[in-house]
């Protein structure tokens, strides 16, 4: 029988396209293999994925997609996105006993590799006798507070919002508390409950797969493979296999898209080097139309040239969009005569940009960030320095790991409201491009660019884990 590995996301479109890159990068090392990938379906829209995964099936035969049937949710009064999920994720769990009982008849499964939201599968890969890894797509860091979860839980009985200290965990620079992503801020929720869940899963599995490399988180790396996150010694292996990142995104409104690429690098190939920052906030991330104009003024005092990626104002408020808006009226969004003043030096863009295309242009000298964790190994990989403004998820661990650990960024500091002013994204701007600090951390941005390819070559820390990740499911 063929070998096969089975990989399960979440379904947002960053956790698919980093699973897409893990069994590429399997594929590499073991070109037999077959890939399978369950996909799931959520009742929100999380980023249109048909047209990437049609993509990826017709050019990489050895990939195969499943979807596993849509599961009926309880009426609930819920509409958080991370319950949402692990409700749809937690019942979905017959049907990945189906479709894994259904794909071994023709194939052996050396392997479940779930990520962090689809946990709640393990138990069925334990059943069936198949070993169960995690495979964690955001860094080192943010696995060693995970991992280390469970024990900041039981020496408390105080939600994190109500604790205003910070956490000390092994591996990472003190966390204020109410840096935590919003999920585990409150012990009474239910995304809190399944977050712990989850947290103590991991040290139940064969293996942690990280999507970072050893050198860009050092300490982190070196903490988890002491096995001091978590208790008794009950670390199980971690393989360190970055940096895994997309060259292309997905391929939805292509005719669209590929005019807005040849837009923009064109631009780009006008300016001088070095002197675009470069503003892009995922495929998630929304601001208020009071926002957008605040980073305008900023970037319109700041003197610097610019590539700015716009997207529409939420309608009710919320900081992660439910939906792209493709009818975007600049006009209207952005304060008046902006477009016109600053069009000689400055590009604004509807709600997309060819990311690590930019990234890699030669005139582009930052990255104003929301500081997910594929954006910050895109900006690693093409060693461009990047000013930190966090907006959900686990994005403001990111920026104390960007700033503090890695010294790869300077932070964007928000309001208690979580408004950032016009002054302090000229600062920002001007700090990235013209200051001492900015200089230092585009030097480490360089050199961190040679230490990612170093990682992923022959002989590299990531490529040794990645042949030790495929050694231990073949002795299992």
């Amino acid at each position: 029988m063929e070998e096969a590995i089975v990989l399960y996301p979440s379904p947002p479109i960053g956790h698919l396209i980093s699973v897409v890159e893990l069994g590429k990068l399997l594929l590499t090392q073991n070109p037999s293999l077959y890939i399978h990938i369950l996909i799931t379906s959520v009742p929100y829209d999380s980023g249109s994925t048909a047209p990437y995964i049609a993509n990826v099936a017709a050019t990489i035969p050895s990939i195969k997609f499943h979807h596993l049937p849509t599961v009926t949710l309880p009426s609930t009064k819920t509409t958080h996105h991370e319950e949402l999920t692990s409700e749809v994720l937690r019942l979905s769990n017959p049907h990945v006993r189906e479709e894994l009982l259904s794909i071994s008849k023709n194939y052996t499964i050396h392997g479940l590799v779930v990520d962090v939201f689809c946990c709640a599968a393990l138990s069925v890969a334990k059943e069936l006798n198949i070993p169960g890894y995690h495979f964690s797509s955001s860094g080192a860091g943010v696995l060693a507070i995970f991992l280390y979860f469970p024990t900041i839980h039981n020496t408390t009985t105080k939600s994190l919002k109500d604790l205003n200290s910070l956490l000390h965990i092994p591996g990472v620079p003190p966390i204020p508390s109410s840096d935590m992503p919003i999920p585990v801020l409150d012990r009474d929720d239910k995304s809190y409950e399944n977050f712990l869940d989850s947290s103590s899963s991991f040290p139940e599995s064969a293996g942690i797969v990280v999507n970072t490399f050893a050198s860009l988180e050092a300490r982190a790396v070196k903490t988890l493979s002491e096995g001091l996150c978590v208790p008794n010694n009950r670390t199980p292996p971690i393989y360190c296999i970055g940096p895994l990142i997309a060259t292309e995104g997905p391929k939805d409104d292509a005719g669209t898209r590929n005019g807005t690429a040849l837009e923009c690098l064109t631009w780009l190939d006008s300016q001088p080097v070095g002197s675009v920052v470069f503003l892009c906030f995922g495929s998630l991330g929304l601001f208020s139309k009071e926002q957008l104009r605040e980073i305008a003024f900023g970037l319109e005092r700041s003197g610097h040239r610019f590539l700015w990626v716009v997207r529409n104002p939420p309608s009710d408020n919320k900081s992660v969009a439910l939906a792209a808006h493709p009818n975007i009226d600049l006009d209207s969004l952005l304060p008046e005569g902006f477009l016109d003043r600053t069009k000689e030096r400055g590009l604004v863009l509807k709600s997309w940009a060819p990311q690590v295309a930019v990234l890699n242009h030669p005139s582009v000298g930052g990255f104003v960030s929301h500081c997910g964790w594929n954006s910050v190994l895109e900006a690693v990989c093409a060693g461009v320095p990047l000013v930190a403004w966090p907006l959900y998820a686990e994005q403001r661990l990111n920026r104390i790991f960007l700033v503090e650990e890695m010294k790869l960024a300077l932070p964007m500091n928000e309001s208690d409201n979580g408004f950032v002013s016009s002054a302090e994204v000229e600062e920002r701007v001007l700090g990235l491009m013209e200051s001492e600090e900015g200089k230092l951390i585009r030097e480490r941005a360089i050199a961190m660019k040679i230490a990612a390819q170093a990682a992923l070559n022959d002989g590299g820390s990531s490529r040794v884990a990645l042949s030790k990740f495929v050694e231990s499911w073949k002795d299992k």
